[in-house]
Formats: structure tokens, sequence, C-alpha cells
């Protein structure tokens, strides 16, 4: 086993993540004082580019947390910079959750970085691994869900509370399906290293396809309305609404005529 030396440029912040955050900063600033003529393309800018936010510190929490296992090789990879170019899969990582969002709202979950699970110390931190990804969708929902739990969302202008509601729906439906222990998604990843090792080698080919069964599954009528009651029971937990949510997807999709939420800037 080869040793990898962790250069200070490998940890350097990507410039095109800090243009996504400003992206993010100034449509969050346009839909909080209504400054964008239309609401809606400011909550568009503002949730997608939170969104893509949401991703790159997912797959960062995975890199960080196997760097501290024992995996220096992705800090070579520049999985540490937080650029969405740097990972696995650019396809399956950015554009096709962002795809998703647009077309119907699910927080999809995104490929993982490649780690060189030789280097993890233990089966322990393998587990911590997989699982840092989606705890981080945790822990962004509760920053987008704050203001609803803390009693503080009808003080904040209507367009940004209804952002914020989608948001937060957005990261709970990426928790829950990250967490699915399914073969290629993280939450079969945390069980993983305590399976028996004939258990690993059978199911090993079927990890390519865990993600396309589990969206085949979600068109499913009754498995969807399963699943979105459990999101729909988890931001209740929250506070948020499903009016909330809802109006915030409606309003996120500006360029449909016969909207049902209204929003005066």
């Amino acid at each position: 086993m080869t040793t990898t030396t962790v250069r200070p440029g490998d940890r350097r912040v990507s410039p095109v993540f800090v243009a996504i955050v400003a992206v993010m900063s100034m449509a969050g600033w346009a839909a909080w004082t209504g400054f964008a003529g239309r609401p809606g393309v400011a909550v568009f800018l503002f949730v997608t580019a939170a969104w893509v936010v949401s991703l790159c510190l997912h797959e960062y929490a995975h890199a960080r947390t196997a760097l501290r296992g024992g995996d220096e090789s992705v800090a070579a990879r520049g999985y540490l910079t937080l650029d969405p170019a740097r990972y696995a899969h650019p396809l399956l990582s950015v554009a096709l959750p962002v795809l998703f969002v647009i077309m119907g709202g699910i927080g999809l979950p995104g490929g993982a970085v490649v780690v060189d699970r030789g280097r993890v110390r233990s089966r322990a931190r393998h587990s911590m691994v997989s699982a840092a990804g989606p705890a981080t969708n945790v822990l962004f929902a509760l920053a987008c869900a704050a203001p609803f739990w803390l009693g503080a969302s009808a003080g904040l202008p209507p367009a940004f509370r209804l952002a914020l509601a989608f948001l937060a729906l957005l990261q709970v439906t990426a928790a829950i399906l990250n967490f699915l222990p399914v073969p290629g998604l993280d939450g079969y990843g945390v069980v993983e290293p305590w399976l028996p090792h004939r258990v690993r080698r059978r199911v090993e080919p079927f990890a390519p396809f865990g993600l396309l069964l589990v969206i085949g599954l979600l068109w499913v009528p009754e498995v969807n309305g399963v699943f979105f009651g459990v999101v729909d029971a988890v931001l209740w937990g929250l506070g948020v609404g499903g009016a909330d949510a809802s109006c915030g997807l409606v309003l996120y999709r500006f360029w449909e005529s016969g909207a049902l939420c209204t929003v005066s800037p």
C-alpha cells in the first residue's frame, strides 16, 4: 500500500463551489427582499443552487470521513475541494439529482466518491464513511426547518419561507432514500462491512442497479404514497406544513401556468 501525502492545494475550496454559493446567496437575498420581479425565478435559483451546495457537502462529508479513517487518496482526487466536477459520477452526483428536483421535487441520492476501502482502518469507520453523506442531508434539513420548529417562520418573507420549506422537503427525501439499505446506496454501505463475506459477494453485482430500482419503485403509486407519507410525517415533526412545501414546489416551477400558490413580491 502506497502512502499519499495531502498537499495544501488538495484542501483549497474550488472557485466553482464559491460561485455556486454566491448564486445561492444572491438568489436568497432576492427571494427575501422581493427584489425579483417574479419571485419564482429567485426561488428557482436559490433552491437549485442550495441543492447543489448540499450535494457537494454530502460528497465532501464522505471524503472527509474517509480521510480521517485512513484513506488519504481522497485528497489527491480533489474530493476535499468541494468541486462538483471532481466527484466520481458528475451525472449521478449533480446533473441527475437536479433534473429530478425540477421534474418532481425528489431529492435523489447522488453518486458516492471513490474511497479506497483497503486504507480505511476498521469496519466502524467504513460504516461512518457511508453514513457521513446522508447525515449531512439530515443537518441541512434541520437548518432549513429551523425557523419552522422554532416558531419564527411567520416572520419570514413568504417567498423565502416557501423556498425553505421546499428545500427541507428535498433534504428529507434525500436523507431517507440515502439511508435505505439497498445495494449501491449509502444505507447499504453502512451495514455492508458487518455482513458475511459470502453475502457481500452475492450482492455486489446488483449494486449498480440499486438506484434504478429505487427510482422505478417510486413510480408505483402505492410505494410512492407510503414514501411521501413518511416524508410528510418527518416534515410535520420538524414543523414544516405540507402546504408550505407544496407551494414551494409550485413556486419553484415558475414556468408552469395555472399555479395554485401566489406570492406577492
